[in-house]
């Protein structure tokens, strides 16, 4: 199917969210969309539904295949999944403006004091990485990255999107593997990394048949991308998309994980503007930058 522009929210509200990516309009639960819709008449545009408990539902007489979305220099590969999602969170794209921001100044610095053969590029860890828009963003910045997810079919949707943004032959690691795990392998081998990305679950599984709680593992994970990075990493982004964690308690978990005090994390919410001028409430972030 041919690309389009990435997003647009043309409105939300009872419970549900209706959405243009490319080409395609979509509506889908939203929780926090509580007020009634602003423009009722756009519903009706709707090329694909989902419901929970019934799955999606098209206009067509069969769901799209995957179709491509540009946004700015990447490319996506989007489809219906089982859990409601398309491959984009359209949310973050002023999170990955600001980590690519970061980026550049974090270059510049090192390549103002690095020795000769030294090699610049900080090296991103990309937790609960997904289909990748965090790890292609740093990527096109100029990172090495290590993108790490527990699904081995959204670690190869995430290569996909490597491929179609020309980003293939970047020095990106491709890892399917629990992140705790990985992480705590990481730092036996005493590997460095200059920045950190995590995006975590509100519940899953690890392979080791362990539980992931974001209230009971958050902390703990943070103290221990604290090990792989120092107290003064050149950035690190948390997010989360589970009620009870808003902005404030997203920078009392990173201050305290990385030596900050709590005004010194950036915090707001993750959120969308839609064209009916309604306002749609999706999570929170927090982020912190070198001193």
């Amino acid at each position: 199917m041919t690309s389009g522009s990435a997003h647009e929210l043309i409105d939300a509200g009872d419970g549900r969210r209706l959405e243009r990516f490319g080409e395609i309009v979509v509506d889908r639960p939203a929780p926090m969309a509580e007020e009634p819709p602003r423009d009722p008449g756009a519903w009706s545009t709707a090329d694909l539904r989902f419901d929970r408990y019934v799955g999606w539902t098209s206009v067509a007489d069969d769901e799209p295949g995957p179709w491509i979305v540009d946004d700015g220099d990447l490319r996506f590969e989007l489809r219906p999944t089982e859990a409601g999602q398309l491959g984009l969170f359209p949310e973050q794209a002023p999170n990955r403006g600001w980590l690519r921001g970061a980026l550049i100044d974090a270059i510049a610095a090192a390549g103002a004091e690095a020795n000769a053969g030294t090699d610049p590029r900080p090296a991103v860890l990309n937790l609960f990485a997904y289909t990748g828009a965090m790890t292609l963003a740093a990527a096109a910045a100029g990172a090495s990255v290590a993108h790490v997810d527990g699904s081995r079919p959204s670690v190869a949707w995430a290569r996909r999107n490597a491929d179609l943004s020309g980003l293939a032959d970047r020095p990106i690691r491709w890892l399917v593997d629990d992140v705790e795990t990985f992480v705590e392998r990481e730092i036996r081998r005493g590997r460095r990394y200059d920045a950190v990305v995590l995006d975590p679950p509100s519940y899953g599984h690890g392979s080791r048949g362990t539980t992931w709680r974001l209230e009971d593992r958050l902390d703990g994970l943070l103290d221990r991308c604290a090990e792989l990075t120092g107290d003064d990493p050149a950035f690190g982004i948390l997010t989360a998309h589970t009620p009870g964690f808003g902005p404030d308690r997203l920078a009392d978990a990173l201050a305290g994980a990385f030596g900050r005090r709590s005004a010194e994390v950036e915090a707001g919410e993750l959120g969308l503007h839609a064209r009916s001028g309604a306002r749609l409430r999706l999570g929170a972030w927090a982020r912190i930058i070198r001193e």
